[in-house]
């Protein structure tokens, strides 16, 4: 697995487009491999949809599996964690220009980097800092094209999910102001609306702590200098990221600093009017299940 990781790092860390297309190919059909049942694979009777598109396995069984086993252990260090390598790639794509050559590859980075934050929750610690927060704001910017806004929400749930120091980083950013000038924007589509007014349900949930980061203790290898963020690119808004305070150390183990529902309710006022409104259809629909402020 590594050596299929170090080609695939190599082409993901190109400013040729077809070599970094070529390696989130190969990063997603090892996802896939890994994911995917291998029952499927081998039924030579199969249909061809079956074999196009092979049931997935159930989440239980991934930790009984040796391949995720691995995977799970060489994402704990530096040296083959994908999370970070889709974040410099995205930051590389961001400054290339030429957004009719990038998008598509800046989609295929975001998705790759959602279902990463998801299989390996240790890796959302990386957004503990600024300047990566920061990267995932400057994608909502309406310069960018609406599928890549709406790629860019689901990577920031995935980011925030149960890391209330990731939501703090967020905040403190302006985070919220970017996601509500969204979703307030004359321009927004109504799929880039639908997926702002999911993101903001989810943000006024009640925080929890899971051990996601602590139980992993190389996970702090992950850290690295900032990059040199900020510069104005043709085709790519870059609005925040570079703004101050990406540079300090990535601290996975200070406290979280929880905020309840009403905290966040207070803040979310800031910009918005209506936000008793979502807290109420909140606590009666209970779309993320059981919600107590």
């Amino acid at each position: 697995m590594e050596a299929f990781l170090a080609v695939s790092f190599d082409n993901i860390s190109s400013r040729d487009t077809t070599r970094i297309r070529k390696g989130l190919r190969q990063i997603e059909g090892l996802l896939a491999q890994i994911c995917l049942s291998r029952a499927a694979h081998q039924r030579k009777s199969s249909a061809l949809a079956e074999q196009q598109h092979p049931p997935p396995k159930k989440l239980g069984e991934l930790k009984n599996d040796a391949a995720f086993r691995e995977f799970f252990r060489l994402q704990e260090g530096f040296q083959w964690n994908i999370a970070s390598r889709l974040i410099s790639t995205l930051e590389r794509l961001m400054g290339m220009g030429n957004p009719s050559h990038t998008d598509l590859l800046i989609l295929s980075t975001l998705d790759l980097l959602h279902g990463i934050l998801l299989l390996h929750p240790p890796s959302r610690c990386l957004f503990n800092r600024a300047d990566y927060m920061n990267l995932l704001l400057d994608l909502l910017d309406s310069t960018n094209p609406p599928k890549v806004q709406s790629q860019a929400l689901l990577v920031l749930v995935s980011a925030l999910l149960d890391c209330p120091a990731n939501t703090r980083t967020f905040e403190s950013i302006d985070g919220l102001l970017t996601v509500t000038s969204l979703f307030k924007s004359r321009n927004a589509t109504k799929e880039v609306r639908m997926r702002t007014l999911e993101f903001l349900y989810f943000y006024l949930l009640p925080e929890s702590v899971h051990t996601t980061t602590a139980s992993a203790p190389n996970t702090a290898v992950l850290q690295r200098n900032p990059s040199k963020l900020g510069r104005n690119v043709p085709g790519h808004a870059r609005t925040h990221s570079g703004d101050g305070g990406g540079g300090g150390r990535m601290d996975i183990d200070e406290p979280s600093g929880k905020r309840s529902m009403e905290e966040k309710q207070q803040l979310l006022g800031r910009y918005l009017s209506n936000v008793a409104d979502l807290v109420h259809d909140l606590q009666e629909s209970s779309p993320f299940g059981a919600v107590s402020a």
